[in-house]
């Protein structure tokens, strides 16, 4: 790589991948700094069925992987997984250490997501990867949790997604909701509650995760929230989809940020709080969080930085 880079691009999703193809295309030779997690959260999901162009679907891993071949077409350079561990936006070039290492670069884009909301208990912790999973996609195949009751917690398009696509591998799936009808889109919605496996536990939370002693899930202890009745229902699996966190906590302190994380742009470009820095994807929208509005701000920060890349030469 070069000493002063013109782009550097944090994060390897939609938003990354399609700064990454628009920047290589302004012949900026991009550098996409992929993080634990290359192509993202996308990646978890079997089938994305909402994204243009595909009229029977596309598997999220491998949209992920055409979007990076199509930049590394146009001259993008992948760190693959490259872990951002300081930023320094006080100056110009601006300065990543990444795994120990300087990069300066001209610009800066951010498109690090958000990750996968936590339920908070002791229990929960202890027993990830020992039947609580973030992810059906990953983990519904599993042997542990074939032709066993299973429950998904949560009531959005991620949870219904989930709840559905582990029909296949449990014996019945519980959707835990906090309400009595589900946030989901209408379409997802109905999908869920036709589907004879899903079972829906409305106006009730999860209490506890059962059993750290035996050191597997066992089940889960629930509260219904209107009558206050606890229960407990058996399970073999508990799939937490209750929401997302934006990755934005490097940035504290030096970029705006609401009180959830999700960073302040000055719509309706990509531009942050601070001149040269740009940000896109999900760490932003809080509101619509589709692979398409990310792939769309993905393309508006990669503009937006060649724009300003050119007034600053000037």
């Amino acid at each position: 790589m070069s000493d002063i880079e013109n782009v550097v691009i944090i994060g390897s999703g939609c938003a990354g991948w399609t700064s990454a193809i628009y920047a290589g295309r302004a012949n900026l030779k991009p550098v996409v700094i992929t993080g634990k997690m290359p192509g993202g959260l996308l990646t978890t999901t079997s089938i994305v069925e909402n994204y243009p162009g595909f009229p029977g679907g596309v598997d999220g891993n491998q949209l992920m992987s055409d979007l990076q071949k199509q930049a590394e077409k146009f001259g993008t350079q992948t760190r693959y997984g490259g872990l951002v561990e300081k930023t320094d936006f006080s100056k110009t070039p601006f300065e990543l250490t990444v795994d120990g290492e300087i990069i300066r670069s001209r610009t800066i884009i951010i498109a690090v997501g958000a990750g996968h909301r936590h339920l908070g208990f002791e229990s929960e912790a202890k027993l990830e990867m020992k039947g609580v999973t973030y992810c059906a996609t990953c983990d519904g195949p599993l042997p542990c949790f074939r032709n066993k009751p299973l429950v998904v917690v949560g009531g959005g398009d991620s949870a219904c997604e989930e709840a559905n696509y582990l029909t296949r591998f449990g014996s019945v799936v519980h959707l835990i909701h906090r309400r009595d009808q589900l946030r989901a889109s209408k379409i997802m919605a109905e999908r869920t509650l036709a589907n004879p496996k899903i079972k829906p536990v409305w106006d009730s939370v999860v209490e506890d995760i059962l059993d750290v002693s035996k050191d597997m899930v066992t089940g889960v202890k629930l509260k219904n929230l209107k009558t206050g009745q606890q229960s407990t229902l058996d399970c073999a699996g508990v799939f937490v989809a209750i929401g997302h966190v934006p990755n934005t906590q490097m940035f504290k302190g030096q970029l705006e940020m609401n009180e959830a994380g999700y960073l302040h742009v000055q719509h309706p470009t990509t531009r942050t709080s601070i001149p040269g820095v740009f940000a896109c994807g999900d760490c932003v929208d809080h509101i619509y969080r589709q692979a398409v509005t990310a792939a769309g701000t993905g393309c508006a920060a990669a503009i937006d930085a060649e724009r300003y890349i050119a007034a600053t030469k000037a």
